[in-house]
């Protein structure tokens, strides 16, 4: 990435409006940072030799975090690598990503988060690893979750090899409330929905396709909210994708269940229909699939009345040879760290679901009390960790717009609603092009 972020430790950002996310305030301000520290927030300041950026009409805010990204390193660089996943990130507007342990070898080893670490240190957005809950991600016995978050494991989750024995998952949450770490779950009952490739209903009818029902993931759901009740663990859920699933996340809500789930912008975005519109393409299949309009619907409200906590995308990316073949035989997952914050201002903001504060708040600040992570302060001394955005700028995303190593997305030709603009962490900033 150094082709593209810039050593900067000393700039002067001027004309934009600094909003605060935990408390809503916005107001016009400059602001100086030196050494990678925000050194002076005040109006009209000077430039005293920094690098100047002017950014008038835009805002800033603390950086955001993706929790939920697939990086691929170790073991499929053909379709990802470190490097090149956060050049992604950076221009999607994040500083921080939380990524999934389903790699070749898994994340389930002191020494596999160790590595992934230190080999994101020098990159402008931060890596934190998501280690597996059992070991190999099989689904066996309980990994070293004392020895992985000691590493720096920031949760456990076995991701696309969710946790079928339910003795298991009681331990899980049962251990993990020790360490105050959450369990990322992947809701599906395998034995419900085996070898589908989209969702149950009449778009599936029709095409023919083999479904995966909704049921699948509710029925995971609903064993594991009893188990997060029973045990007092953390539970996490990961990409909402059902009306139901929802519902009953806010019941649980609602009885003290210490639960909290994310979203992926594609489930707020696109239905089902697109599978058939666009002709079986592969790039509209992803896992878990899209639904239909009124399970889209539900997942908006959700995140207007705070069912759903944070916005992610699953960014999950396959090499072209992969995906361009027969819609049953591509692999799930689609790449959706550039248009993220697009499809947010246009599905949730633009509809009134979110205002500007509250989709910032549930992209930035969320993510990181599920994780146990800091927020970033915008405050003098503290380390400057930024995301430059606006909520109102219409473009269409094209593909000179992809920084990822893969290509597939069914965005290209999108009109978006709002852009990031530029990152700021590590003393290194990355633009973004018009």
């Amino acid at each position: 990435m150094q082709d593209l972020a810039q050593m900067t430790p000393n700039l002067l950002i001027q004309g934009g409006t600094l909003l605060h996310p935990l408390t809503g305030d916005a107001h016009r301000a400059d602001m100086r940072i030196r050494d990678g520290v925000i050194a002076e927030i005040g109006s009209d300041l000077v430039s005293s030799g920094e690098q100047v950026m002017d950014i008038e009409g835009r805002m800033v805010s603390p950086g955001w975090i993706d929790m939920h990204v697939h990086l691929r390193e170790p073991g499929e660089e053909h379709k990802e690598t470190i490097e090149t996943g956060c050049r992604a990130a950076a221009f999607g507007g994040f500083t921080a990503v939380a990524c999934m342990p389903n790699t070749t070898p898994p994340i389930d080893t002191r020494e596999s988060v160790h590595s992934l670490i230190k080999r994101a240190e020098a990159l402008p957005v931060d890596v934190h690893p998501i280690a597996c809950v059992s070991r190999g991600r099989a689904g066996k016995e309980l990994s070293e979750m004392a020895e992985l978050a000691a590493a720096g494991a920031v949760a456990f989750s076995d991701d696309g090899s969710p946790v079928q024995d339910g003795s298991l998952m009681r331990r899980a949450l049962e251990y993990t409330r020790t360490l105050n770490k959450p369990i990322i779950n992947h809701m599906e009952s395998m034995e419900l929905g085996p070898k589908g490739h989209i969702n149950e209903g009449l778009v599936s009818t029709r095409l023919g396709l083999t479904p995966i029902p909704t049921f699948s993931e509710e029925a995971m759901l609903a064993r594991d909210l009893m188990l997060a009740e029973l045990t007092g663990g953390h539970l996490h859920v990961a990409h909402v994708s059902t009306a139901r699933s929802t519902n009953m996340i806010r019941e649980a809500k609602s009885r003290g269940i210490k639960v909290t789930a994310e979203a992926c912008a594609h489930h707020f975005s696109l239905t089902d229909e697109i599978v058939e519109n666009s002709g079986f393409d592969s790039q509209t299949k992803m896992h878990p699939p899209l639904r239909t309009a009124a399970d889209v619907e539900a997942i908006r409200k959700g995140f207007g009345d705070g069912t759903l906590d944070a916005i992610c995308t699953d960014h999950a990316p396959h090499a072209p040879f992969e995906k361009e073949v027969d819609f049953v035989a591509a692999p799930f997952g689609i790449i959706g760290l550039e248009t993220a914050w697009g499809l947010t201002g246009r599905h949730l903001i633009a509809t009134q679901c979110l205002s500007v504060t509250r989709a910032v708040y549930s992209i930035c600040v969320a993510p990181r009390v599920i994780l146990g992570l800091d927020v970033p302060a915008l405050e003098p001394g503290a380390a400057a960790n930024l995301t430059i955005f606006d909520a109102t700028t219409k473009w269409t995303f094209e593909a000179r717009h992809i920084h990822s190593k893969s290509r597939n997305t069914p965005f290209v030709g999108t009109t978006m609603i709002g852009r990031a603009w530029a990152i700021y962490n590590k003393g290194q900033l990355v633009e973004h092009e018009s």
